[in-house]
């Protein structure tokens, strides 16, 4: 089944505002990778996905996912800084990776299940809230 031109737009934006959600709560912790680069990231792997199913005739959608998932794996390895003992950007880099799976989502047309793990994840996110003890112990 052919989408609409429409239709494949409307999964760019989808993708775009979901991966802005999660952004603007990293840009608002002050956090190496933030709006703009989640977005691009959800709305780049929402890109991918659609010309994977409409673009290359017979390609397998599940192959580029992976080839997503892959790459972006090192993208998130360039959020993580080693510094001593402590390790920062973790947090960061798993969402640079969920973001793209949201991507994925909305790029394969399942809404649901990426404004369900936007959700998940802004909850997981703001976990830091109800653990202050473990706040203290990390900045120590």
């Amino acid at each position: 089944m052919v989408a609409s031109e429409v239709d494949l737009v409307l999964r760019l934006v989808i993708a775009s505002i979901l991966g802005a959600a999660i952004g603007y709560e990293r840009e608002r912790r002050g956090k190496t990778a933030g709006l703009r680069t989640h977005i691009l990231v959800c709305m780049g792997s929402a890109l991918i996905t659609i010309v994977g199913m409409y673009g290359f005739g017979n390609a397998d959608p599940a192959r580029l996912a992976a080839g997503i998932i892959t790459g972006i794996g090192f993208l998130g390895a360039g959020a993580i800084i080693a510094s001593g003992r402590q390790v920062h950007g973790l947090t960061t880099a798993a969402s640079i990776w969920v973001v793209s799976a949201i991507g994925i989502a909305a790029g394969a047309q399942l809404y649901l299940v990426a404004v369900t793990t936007t959700i998940l994840s802004l909850i997981v996110l703001q976990l830091w809230l109800i653990e202050p003890e473990r706040e203290k112990r990390i900045k120590e």
